[in-house]
């Protein structure tokens, strides 16, 4: 075996930032230092693992066929490091949550994993599930949550709690009193929405199918919480999941409205690298992920045992 471990990091670093300058920060390693690791490991195997361009490297076929390896190798070395130094925990785990399960729920359970494993770390970051398959594919994320679609080849999809999103407007609207609408009386009203690549947004479109194209958008939103107020201030109808709507129900400054022509069930899941080391961290967070939500019918009627 002729390559170090330092190189390898090195070489997963500028594959990750495409920059010498930005990974030799990751890696604690001055730029001269750096530069001098990858050109070294290219070197002894007499091959180029990313394409130049100025400053900017690309991964080529060989790096591209390198990385996932490259990532498995530095996770199990740093598992190795763990038990030799006798640390409990699970180390680092990178979490990615698209936003209805990020604010909703992810939370939550990030809240028990730490609290059952004090000695672990946990990075959680919230975007729409565009973003969070990105990560993913580009190896900054060990676990994605997500409430889209997707059908990326490299990654790993598995079910875990079905969602079901729900029309609403305020209770001044006309159809608050109304409870119901049809796909016609739907297309007449202003919409405050999702953005593309959302979810929420995906689902939706895919539900009223050709219909979508009619639908009047008065205002795009990347916040569950941002269209919930426009909703009330009475700016139109929004379309989000159930789960993020319990309080507002209940204390009825928002009101459902039944829409028996569309179908707004969907699932949530968990995604991951299809090549990644699964590490016990990660076997332990999906693993408490779908204890919590044995036996549930939909993700609004989770119930918290942790939460007094």
């Amino acid at each position: 075996m002729r390559f170090t471990l330092r190189q390898i990091a090195v070489f997963v670093a500028v594959a990750r930032h495409e920059n010498v300058s930005r990974a030799a920060s990751d890696v604690s390693l001055s730029q001269s230092a750096t530069s001098t690791a990858l050109a070294e490991l290219e070197r002894l195997y007499d091959t180029q693992l990313f394409d130049r361009f100025g400053r900017s490297l690309h991964l080529n076929e060989r790096g591209q066929a390198l990385l996932p390896q490259a990532v498995e190798l530095l996770e199990r070395a740093a598992a190795i490091d763990s038990v030799l130094e006798g640390r409990a925990g699970y180390g680092r785990l990178r979490i990615g949550a698209t936003l209805t399960i990020g604010n909703y729920l992810a939370t939550l359970i990030v809240a028990e994993f730490l609290r059952r494993h004090p000695e672990s770390s946990v990075q959680l970051k919230v975007h729409n599930t565009a973003t969070i398959i990105e990560q993913l594919a580009q190896h900054e994320l060990d676990l994605g949550l997500v409430e889209g679609s997707c059908r990326h080849p490299d990654l790993v999809v598995e079910p875990w709690v079905a969602d079901e999103l729900v029309v609403f407007c305020s209770p001044g609207h006309p159809l608050a009193a109304q409870g119901s609408a049809t796909i016609a009386e739907l297309m007449q009203q202003p919409w405050i929405v999702r953005e593309t690549g959302s979810g929420t947004r995906e689902t939706l479109d895919r539900a009223l199918r050709d219909d979508c194209s009619r639908l009047q958008i008065r205002l795009e939103l990347e916040h569950t919480e941002a269209i919930k107020r426009a909703v009330e201030f009475g700016l139109g109808l929004g379309c989000i999941s159930r789960l993020a709507l319990l309080e507002a129900f209940r204390r009825r400054s928002l009101v459902p409205i039944a829409t028996p022509e569309l179908d707004l069930r969907r699932h949530f899941h968990f995604l991951w690298q299809r090549r990644k080391f699964q590490t016990a961290g990660m076997r332990e967070f999906v693993g408490l992920c779908r204890s919590l939500t044995a036996g549930v019918e939909r993700s609004d009627r989770i119930e918290w045992p942790f939460i007094p």
